[in-house]
């Protein structure tokens, strides 16, 4: 008795070995994750600029939602993006409560903890970044 077993995450080439050409669980999962606190990020901070205030999170939020569907596409160019919003947080952390370090624990913890997890993603982006053609 056979079993057939279905894996869509790889393809098999003709020596029988498997190759990743699309991104893991983990990477989709974290890729939706930033997709969804993006949303919520960027309309909180749409709402906060219509009322005057600071533009961060609106391009934080976007960047985010950015950075997530770049995960799952697979792209490596997801962590440049990421690290780019990332340095963004901490500019803006340190200008709006400076060393403080209580004060800058809630801005950076949250945007630190995505960044090692995007980190421990990045063999596998790699993998799928080099099999595509």
């Amino acid at each position: 008795m056979t079993t057939t077993t279905f894996d869509t995450s790889s393809d098999r080439t003709a020596a029988g070995e498997e190759t990743r050409t699309r991104p893991g669980l983990g990477v989709l999962l974290l890729g939706w994750i930033c997709v969804l606190f993006g949303l919520v990020i960027c309309v909180g901070g749409i709402w906060l600029i219509a009322l005057g205030g600071s533009w961060y999170y609106g391009i934080a939020g976007a960047g985010l939602i950015a950075t997530g569907i770049l995960l799952n596409h697979g792209s490596t160019t997801a962590l440049w993006l990421y690290l780019l919003i990332w340095a963004g947080t901490l500019v803006w952390a340190w200008w709006e409560v400076g060393a403080d370090w209580w004060a800058q624990v809630p801005r950076m913890v949250a945007p630190t903890v995505i960044l090692v997890l995007l980190l421990l993603c990045l063999p596998n982006i790699s993998r799928v970044q080099r099999r595509r053609p």
